[in-house]
């Protein structure tokens, strides 16, 4: 009997906002105790800081340049290799509950597998979707075409309204604000808890979890759409966190002048989508101008944001106790983590895009082995990235790791030996006529970010931030000739590091 393996992610989560990182806002215990019993990582992180790319990266063990996903809307093919899969052929029964975002959510026509699989149930047709053989479906809201969204218009139609309507009337991402500050995507949501998409995935994690014989193998992708705005919760939980208690973060430069500086310090986009003159990622607001954002709504947007990322902690425990219940709880190995970050207020901003920094590049990861498996806990401050994950699943198994694997497993502790040397993250986007393009470094506490010729790039801008004495970024050394020796290393090793992109390239179909 091999060990059982719950991988469990959340979408658009900071590294802050678990106690066990250090987070003071959510309570978060289920987590932090699998922490405390197993491995901590300080510095996790993705290949990509948007949804598709990342989620493709977890399931392949590729990095984007490989898998081909080079922005949200490009779709995974549904021949790429998956983890699931070389499970699956080892005899483990897999499942997918949750968000999966391999393919692209606006596809009125239902043109791909994953948005028209809720019609003929949870089984796909030829047994098995990149390996998994269950799935059941969700998104952000109770718009569209998923199994939770089917399920709450047959089972609770008068809640279908109750969420943010993520698009407006010209499918634009929708800039309206609400809660108390008028904060953009905040939205009061008086569904009932039990009804509401986090524990949703929680329930139907466990019913396929019980469906399973006593011995088998199994590994189970759990995917809550939270904390990822709009900032809807059900407003009944909203009581927990008084956003007027809520400190302002680090990372949010309070004065409008030091913000300007720091920005402008910066390539040039990021000044002009503070300004709102340049949107270069879908999912922020073309509408909404981040020059606009307040103190009061920056302290709104994190208090929700806890609030979920408190329920999406007692989901989990619920899920934990249905497995000790099964008697599996010494086979079972957890692994928590999240695609991406989120700004959250940092640097004036909120939501994500190609921005590399610790926001939307350092990410909660936790793995806490079978305590059959005798694996003493420990904390990891070396980096290491998703795309780690599958060779660690396969690890896990028993199974060897596959040649489509560009990474090895995570390491135990830092001095393993396994830690790799840097940790690569790309940004590609071709957005409505905006191209920004950038590839970025992480090694021996720097970060280096070059930016190729795009919308307002020539391809000479970067970013160079030392982590030890600027741990918050806002100083660019890009630019500063006592680090100049530095930066041209880390170019060269970020140049002979970086696969080479797929040919062909895949194609943009959707632009999320």
């Amino acid at each position: 009997m091999a060990r059982k393996i719950l991988l469990v992610t959340t979408d658009q989560q900071r590294y802050d906002t678990l106690g066990c990182n250090g987070g003071t806002l959510a309570r978060t215990p289920v987590v932090d105790r699998l922490a405390s019993e197993g491995i901590r990582y300080e510095r996790a992180i993705p290949q990509s800081v948007v949804c598709m790319p990342s989620r493709s990266t977890i399931l392949t063990g590729q990095h984007p340049s490989t898998h081909g996903v080079w922005m949200n809307g490009v779709p995974l093919p549904v021949g790429a290799p998956s983890v699931a899969s070389t499970l699956h052929d080892a005899g483990y029964r897999t499942a997918l509950v949750g968000k999966p975002h391999f393919q692209p959510f606006l596809d009125p026509f239902l043109r791909f597998e994953e948005n028209a699989l809720a019609r003929t149930g949870t089984v796909p047709r030829g047994g098995t979707h990149r390996g998994f053989e269950h799935l059941e479906l969700a998104t952000h809201t109770a718009a569209g075409p998923l199994h939770y969204a089917r399920w709450l218009a047959e089972h609770h139609p008068e809640a279908v309204g109750m969420f943010y309507a993520v698009l407006d009337s010209q499918l634009e991402v929708n800039a309206a604000g609400g809660g108390d500050t008028g904060a953009p995507q905040v939205h009061v949501n008086p569904i009932e808890r039990s009804w509401y998409h986090t524990d949703w995935v929680a329930d139907r994690t466990i019913a396929w979890l019980d469906s399973l014989g006593a011995a088998d193998d199994w590994f189970c992708w759990m995917s809550f759409p939270d904390p990822h705005h709009p900032w809807d919760p059900p407003q009944s939980e909203i009581g927990r966190i008084d956003w007027r208690d809520v400190p302002l973060p680090d990372g949010y430069p309070q004065s409008r002048e030091e913000r300007e500086r720091i920005l402008d310090a910066k390539p040039r986009h990021w000044r002009l989508w503070y300004d709102g003159t340049l949107v270069s990622n879908y999912e922020a607001p073309a509408a909404w101008v981040p020059a606009t954002l307040t103190d009061d709504q920056v302290r709104e947007v994190n208090a929700r944001n806890a609030v979920e990322c408190e329920l999406i902690d007692e989901a989990l425990g619920r899920v934990l106790a249905a497995i000790d219940a099964r008697g599996w709880g010494d086979e079972v190995d957890v692994i928590f983590t999240t695609d991406h970050g989120e700004l959250q207020g940092d640097f004036g901003l909120l939501f994500k895009g190609p921005y590399h920094v610790d926001g939307l590049m350092r990410l909660p990861l936790v793995w806490r082995p079978a305590s059959s498996a005798g694996v003493a806990p420990s904390v990891v401050s070396h980096p290491v990235g998703l795309v780690g994950l599958a060779a660690t699943c396969c690890e896990i198994a028993g199974v060897d790791v596959p040649a489509y694997v560009e990474a090895p497993a995570l390491p135990l502790s830092d001095g393993d030996g396994r830690a790799p040397e840097r940790v690569l993250t790309e940004w590609d986007s071709e957005l409505f006529g905006v191209g920004v393009h950038l590839r970025t470094v992480t090694r021996d506490g720097w970060v280096c970010t070059a930016y190729a010729p795009g919308t307002v790039h020539d391809g000479t801008e970067g970013e160079l931030y030392d982590l030890a004495d600027d741990p918050l970024q806002r100083a660019n050394r890009w630019d500063d000739a006592a680090c100049r020796a530095q930066r041209d290393d880390l170019l060269d090793d970020l140049r002979v590091s970086l696969p080479p992109p797929r040919s062909p390239r895949l194609q943009l179909e959707a632009p999320v």
